[in-house]
């Protein structure tokens, strides 16, 4: 878990999501705000329809890297699903800070 106050780097954790084998990558932001522009593979599930995330993920044991704009809501995506139950989740932050592709 990341210490209060330290800054999540999204690009090493984009980094992280694309060495480990069969992970999801997900963009809580709303639908309006990923259509803008998003990372290349990243699914869209909005923070505020997280309670249907069984849906797209359906393993609890399943790798999971999270974003939205700053890290915020990514951070609350993580927190409710590993009070679900899903083990193996990651804030990676915000898009905002990323320097990489965006589709």
């Amino acid at each position: 878990m990341f210490g209060f106050g330290k800054k999540t780097d999204i690009n090493a954790g984009i980094e992280e999501y694309k060495k480990t084998e069969g992970a999801i990558l997900i963009d809580v932001r709303e639908t309006e705000e990923y259509a803008s522009g998003h990372i290349p593979k990243a699914i869209n599930h909005p923070l505020s329809q997280i309670t249907s995330i069984g849906e797209l993920v359906q393993e609890k044991d399943h790798p999971v890297f999270v974003y939205c704009l700053s890290g915020g809501r990514s951070g609350k995506a993580a927190e409710w699903m590993k009070k679900q139950g899903f083990s193996k989740v990651k804030n990676i932050g915000g898009i905002a800070d990323y320097r990489g592709p965006r589709e």
